[in-house]
């Protein structure tokens, strides 16, 4: 348990039952009029719902304690991600559904948090950007480079984005992980 004036950035809480959602923003409020209160952005864990909640002051709530670590993305098997802790070398499985969006980002080999509750994995979270080789993309037309258009590419991963014109096969790049945006060459 907690108080409403603990509360920071990325603590998880347990409420409405067994729900489990993770403060995004929160801001103390002291009207000159009334008792203060804790406005909060809070996102569900698991279905990525965002909502705002609004808790007075001093209120204790229940907090989860969710195990974050560092893990290597090891390898497939079917429709398990497996991940190794680099600590302890111990070997989890996550399913599809858990990984989520990461899955479009992750090489073996590449470091990821997985948050852990009750042994169970409740999400993946990637580093902000990554470094990938583009696999396959055509070549931008002569004379449609000015236009600062944008043109598919396929990554390593599988994945199709944006890419601008002058980007060629084989070529690495930064990808953000979050919008699966192209952020910029990487020079080797």
């Amino acid at each position: 348990m907690a108080s409403t004036n603990d509360l920071k950035n990325g603590l998880v809480l347990k409420l409405d039952g067994d729900q489990l959602w993770s403060v995004v923003e929160f801001q103390h409020v002291k009207p000159g009029k009334g008792p203060a209160f804790v406005r909060t952005k809070l996102k569900n864990v698991l279905s990525g719902k965002v909502v705002d909640k609004t808790f007075n002051a001093g209120v204790k709530v229940e907090t989860a304690n969710v195990d974050r670590r560092d893990m290597q993305f090891s390898y497939m098997d079917g429709e398990y991600f497996v991940f190794m802790d680099m600590g302890t070398y111990d070997q989890i499985h996550v399913s599809r559904e858990v990984v989520g969006d990461a899955a479009n980002f992750l090489l073996e080999g590449f470091e990821a948090t997985v948050a852990m509750y009750e042994g169970n994995p409740l999400y993946v979270e990637l580093p902000a950007a990554v470094e990938l080789v583009i696999e396959h993309t055509d070549p931008g037309v002569q004379g449609d480079r000015s236009t600062g258009g944008t043109k598919p590419a396929k990554l390593e991963t599988g994945y199709e984005i944006g890419v601008p014109l002058f980007i060629t096969t084989g070529e690495k790049i930064k990808v953000d992980t979050r919008s699966g945006e192209y952020l910029g060459r990487v020079n080797s």
